[in-house]
């Protein structure tokens, strides 16, 4: 089938001369803003439909548009559409056909509109939908740390600062930490739907429409509660696009982070987790590697979503008022980075909910490194003493039993009390790693008792936003 063949322009009056084939390929757009087709006829319709509730097309005409316009999305969705590149644009290719199905009540369609807030619209729906998307895709993420920190209530692990071992924590802590990441990812998204949810159009080409137009009619038909406030505003306005961008851009670092701690856990060095085989590789060369290139690749896609946000930035940050054809690029960043948004939250859901964690190697990881010393310092601080002072007495300590290669709790409780006569008996209980973790029950802390809440409050917000 022969679609979209017309040559002509739709603003071809102004010209005598043919575009050059050069130009042609230079400036559209259509290979990139194709997957805007659905939008772009549910936007034409609701906009056929207030036409003829304003007289400005008859109900004949305006039930052949919608007939013409639905009978195209068939077309595309089946892939029988040929797609002009000659025609520059998503939006002229419809309208090319639609004229070609229903003839001149297909060129009655651009009545009261631009291209340049028709794409404006075209870019919220799409945006709305893949918002919608994303946050679901986190809620996934999320529910998949969830079932694995309820499942690893017991299990110890180090906590870090500076990479080295600081204090001990719970494994479903640790987890925990991520799903509050991503819930303020999830609201981010959200928040920012409220500034896509606006209906640009109505403001034609920069300065509003002459005719009689009813555009809460259009901002009905479309489900946006707000309409846009400033026609130069609305053409040129690509914050609905930043925003959204940038919430992705913090969600993948994020997911890097994440990413990261599992490249390092699963490397002989720390050995706690073991990866799947169905989201691990091999080597090409060396028969034992197994290698965790989905979180790798995760990392390395983070980079190209910065450079998607900075990309955008560039355009925006020197135009004037209002729309400039500057805009055509917004999307190819745009799009590339909802894609690989979608492929990391995706993936890294069915890593996680894969790994095997090594308890034993957590733990043994744990005794070392003097992780108890800071409450070591507490008993001295709840006998009276200030924690200053403290922190000295604990250092001394610590010096020692380097020396002597030992653990804290492995000195007697004779030496102990030659570094402060406050050290009672009580005092190897109190340093033994799952009190050191059971004691910190404030909300937040690593205690089961307050992981338990944090889990039942996180399930609590998925049911609920």
């Amino acid at each position: 089938m022969k679609v979209g063949s017309r040559t002509r322009k739709p603003w071809g009056g102004r010209f005598q001369q043919a575009t050059d084939p050069r130009v042609e390929a230079y400036t559209a757009s259509i290979h990139v803003d194709r997957r805007l087709s659905k939008h772009d006829i549910a936007g034409s319709i609701a906009h056929a439909r207030m036409l003829a509730k304003c007289g400005l097309l008859t109900r004949a005409e305006a039930d052949k548009i919608v007939a013409g316009l639905e009978e195209i999305g068939g077309e595309i969705e089946r892939g029988e559409f040929r797609f002009d590149p000659s025609l520059e644009d998503i939006h002229m290719a419809i309208e090319a056909r639609l004229i070609e199905k229903v003839g001149d009540a297909g060129a009655k369609l651009h009545t009261g509109r631009s291209r340049n807030d028709q794409v404006a619209l075209d870019l919220r729906l799409y945006l709305r939908d893949e918002i919608g998307e994303l946050r679901h895709l986190i809620a996934g993420l999320e529910r998949a740390l969830i079932a694995q920190a309820e499942a690893h209530l017991d299990l110890i692990m180090p906590g870090y600062t500076h990479m080295q071992r600081a204090q001990p924590i719970l494994l479903a802590h640790h987890l925990m930490a991520y799903v509050e990441m991503l819930e303020r990812d999830r609201e981010r998204l959200l928040d920012a739907l409220r500034r896509v949810d606006v209906l640009p159009l109505g403001s034609g080409a920069l300065a509003g429409v002459g005719l009689p137009i009813d555009r809460r009619f259009v901002a009905r038909a479309l489900g946006f509660p707000e309409l846009s406030a400033n026609s130069l505003d609305a053409v040129s306005d690509r914050d609905f696009v930043v925003e959204p961008l940038f919430a992705c851009t913090l969600l993948m670092t994020h997911l890097s982070r994440m990413a990261e701690e599992i490249v390092l856990w699963a490397s002989a060095e720390f050995g706690f987790i073991e990866l799947s085989d169905a989201f691990a590789t091999g080597s090409s060369m060396m028969p034992q590697k197994k290698n965790p290139d989905v979180a790798e690749l995760a990392r390395g896609k983070t980079g190209r979503v910065f450079g998607a946000m900075v990309a955008l930035l560039t355009i925006i940050k020197g135009l004037p008022l209002s729309y400039n054809r500057d805009l055509q690029e917004d999307k190819e960043p745009l799009f590339d980075s909802v894609e690989s948004v979608k492929a990391t939250l995706l993936v890294m859901a069915s890593l996680v909910g894969s790994l095997t964690f090594c308890a034993d190697r957590m733990r043994r990881a744990t005794e070392d490194g003097f992780l108890n010393a800071t409450d070591l310092a507490d008993y001295l601080v709840c006998k009276g003493m200030p924690f200053r002072q403290a922190h000295e007495v604990v250092g001394l300590l610590v010096r020692g039993a380097l020396a002597r290669r030992c653990r804290l709790e492995e000195l007697s409780l004779k030496e102990l009390q030659t570094a402060s006569p406050l050290f009672e008996k009580d005092v190897f209980d109190y340093i033994a790693l799952d009190a050191c973790i059971e004691r910190r029950t404030a909300t937040g802390g690593t205690a089961t008792s307050a992981v338990k809440k944090a889990i039942k409050a996180a399930k609590t917000r998925l049911r609920s936003r």
